[in-house]
């Protein structure tokens, strides 16, 4: 908490000094009732998920930027929704271009691999939420290993055993990482959602499984991942099944590929939505307020 209180006076101090004619971002909507700057709200979790920062932030936002199928509760009214994901602002291949080279400055890339990513689960939404623990990994990495090389980023302490398979990678490289690999496994929620517009099969394994809407149609709707619920009784047998499901699956890249266009042909690119809801604020609420349909010129 003292640290967002040192972040929000330092924006504070900006927002005096420069006097935007708007700011959009998380954290600070309550700025507005500091400085008179109005403030966009942007977040893709539905507020049950993080009712912490829904109160702190929603009633303080002069608009709440969502995904359409992001549930913001008694906000919902005072929300313009939108059709893409926070990470198809920068996956976009209007925005993004994987470079197998990037990726060969870690480890060559002729072998297919595997990424992993363990969570530190830390998060004030985080409370009580299971994920994949270290005996699990050992499992999955006995299970992977035939079929090609492993690579695990982890936010928390690993086994011994587990340690070897640990990479250290720029963030700024990561998604080039992420674009070739055959298959992501994790806990993170952002991470999973990345692999997927990426068009990489995802499983993901924690407690949010079921309760995040932009992550249940990336699993659902468009089949680019498995979420695995980690509460459920015999889930970890279940994590192990699907991964075995995936690598035997023929056609795996071709189908993904496909599931992926799919998913691209309906969203719109966020970053370029943004950037116009910003520059034309505030009549771009009032477009979107009349004509939702007026997004569709940003696919």
């Amino acid at each position: 908490m003292a640290s967002l209180v040192r972040m929000d006076l330092n924006v504070a101090k900006a927002l005096l000094c420069y006097r935007p004619a708007v700011l959009a971002g998380t954290y600070t909507p309550f700025l507005s009732k500091w400085t008179g700057v109005p403030v966009i709200s942007c977040n893709e979790d539905d507020a049950a998920v993080v009712p912490r920062f829904a109160r702190m932030s929603y009633p303080y936002a002069k608009d709440i930027l969502t995904p359409i199928v992001c549930d913001n509760g008694e906000w919902n009214e005072k929300s313009i929704k939108y059709a893409s994901y926070h990470e198809l602002a920068y996956l976009h291949p209007n925005n993004f271009k994987p470079d197998k080279q990037v990726v060969e400055k870690y480890f060559s890339t002729v072998k297919p691999y595997f990424i992993m990513r363990f969570a530190k689960l830390s998060a004030h939404h985080d409370n009580g939420i299971k994920g994949i623990d270290n005996t699990m990994a050992m499992r999955l990495v006995e299970m992977l290993r035939p079929y090609g090389d492993i690579y695990i980023t982890s936010e928390r302490f690993l086994e011994p055993q587990l340690e070897p398979y640990r990479i250290k990678i720029d963030p700024i490289d990561m998604h080039h990482v992420m674009a070739f690999s055959s298959l992501y496994i994790g806990d993170s929620q952002t991470m999973a959602a990345e692999a997927g517009v990426l068009g990489v099969p995802f499983v993901r394994y924690n407690d949010f499984v079921g309760r995040i809407g932009y992550l249940n149609e990336l699993e659902n709707v468009y089949r680019l991942g498995i979420g695995i619920k980690a509460s459920e009784e015999g889930s970890d047998e279940k994590l192990y099944k699907t991964v075995e499901e995936i690598l035997s699956m023929p056609n795996r890249e071709k189908e993904w590929k496909m599931r992926r266009q799919k998913m691209l042909s309906e969203k719109i690119d966020y970053a370029q939505f943004l950037t116009w809801f910003i520059e034309n604020y505030p009549d771009s609420k009032k477009v979107m307020k009349e004509n939702p349909e007026y997004q569709n010129r940003f696919r």
